[in-house]
């Protein structure tokens, strides 16, 4: 099992939008950088944790906790004319682009904000406070588990 932090603007999708899905699942799709989709394509995998990171508001912050279950699939939004995500180098024998599953586990009792994370020495070297703009990142089973506590679960 690895550990992840997925981010996404809380207007587009949130945490709460997570939980109100089917099932409490959702695809994660959208992902545009190549460090990122090279992550969801060759490292996520079915049952790995997920801190749901908020950004672009007002507090970014780690706000709960989500598994992956469904692992790395060409995201179909990328073969869309329509979708904003649309790519026309992708092709069906060669998809540029991919998305995985997430379910919903549990929301933080108290968010923990970016600002608070840079400030923890604990924290200090995690792939958020040294590459904060990518948007799929690796998480140590450490970092995890200082940011559960730090987090708590309703």
């Amino acid at each position: 099992m690895k550990y992840w932090l997925f981010k996404s603007e809380p207007d587009e999708y949130s945490l709460d939008d997570l939980k109100g899905e089917a099932g409490h699942t959702g695809r994660w799709d959208g992902i545009r950088n190549y460090q990122a989709r090279n992550f969801l394509r060759d490292q996520v995998a079915e049952g790995d944790g997920v801190l749901f990171y908020h950004s672009a508001c007002k507090v970014p912050a780690v706000v709960g906790t989500a598994i992956v279950v469904r692992a790395a699939y060409p995201d179909p939004a990328q073969y869309n004319p329509e979708s904003k995500y649309f790519d026309p180098k992708a092709s069906a024998d060669k998809p540029r682009w991919f998305c995985v599953d997430i379910q919903w586990q549990s929301e933080f009792a108290r968010a923990v904000p970016l600002a608070e994370i840079k400030q923890d020495p604990a924290l200090a070297d995690m792939v958020l406070v040294k590459q904060g703009r990518l948007s799929i990142q690796p998480v140590t089973e450490t970092e995890w588990q200082y940011l559960i506590g730090r987090g708590g679960h309703r």
